[in-house]
């Protein structure tokens, strides 16, 4: 193919170019502001086009962490079943007679528990007062203990990278002591009793 066809050739050329190159063979000042106001225009739509590439890139990787995070979410969560396993059986291996068998189980177990914490498991705190963020009461106790404090954790609790996977079960103080609660019922009903005689 010639040089002149391959640069004649205006079927093949965008118009816009076309126009660039008429423009720029007429050298009046008209066309040298038409060609300045093309310019500018390509210039903007070229800044327009990169600013949307860039975000659609920036909102790509966002949602691709995002998939990520959620995949190994739930993927701990069912790592949760056998982290409550293997505790049951490490409380069941310390009570046999194999010594060196409850050791191996508790090292493999405490492997386990290392590994789930390096990737982002933390259990919850279950020491103080309830929370309802963070705790379910299953049972709610008379005892002497401030109201609201726990008592006892019947199934742990835990986070993974500060989400909540799972609330901590736990026995609840309700803030009375069973025997002093049925005093202070026998006192009311005297108070009653002689309440009613005057």
């Amino acid at each position: 193919m010639s040089e002149k066809n391959s640069i004649n050739n205006e079927d093949t050329v965008p118009d816009t170019l076309v126009n660039i190159k008429n423009t720029s063979q007429n050298g009046s000042k008209e066309n040298e502001d038409a060609l300045l106001k093309q310019n500018n225009e390509l210039l903007d739509k070229f800044l327009r086009i990169a600013a949307e590439f860039d975000n659609y890139k920036k909102r790509s990787a966002i949602e691709v962490e995002n998939s990520k995070d959620m995949g190994k979410f739930e993927m701990m969560k069912s790592l949760l079943t056998i982290l409550d396993e293997f505790e049951i059986t490490v409380m069941a291996a310390s009570k046999s007679n194999d010594k060196n068998m409850a050791k191996g189980v508790e090292m493999l177990y405490l492997n386990f528990k290392d590994t789930l914490k390096k990737l982002g498991l933390s259990e919850i705190n279950t020491k103080g007062i309830y929370d309802p963020y963070t705790h379910e009461i299953v049972i709610m106790q008379d005892d002497d203990s401030k109201e609201g404090t726990i008592l006892d954790v019947i199934k742990k609790g835990y986070m993974f990278n500060n989400k909540l996977l799972r609330v901590a079960s736990v026995i609840v103080s309700s803030g009375k002591n069973g025997t002093h609660s049925k005093q202070l019922t026998n006192e009311e009903k005297e108070n009653n009793e002689n309440n009613a005689k005057k």
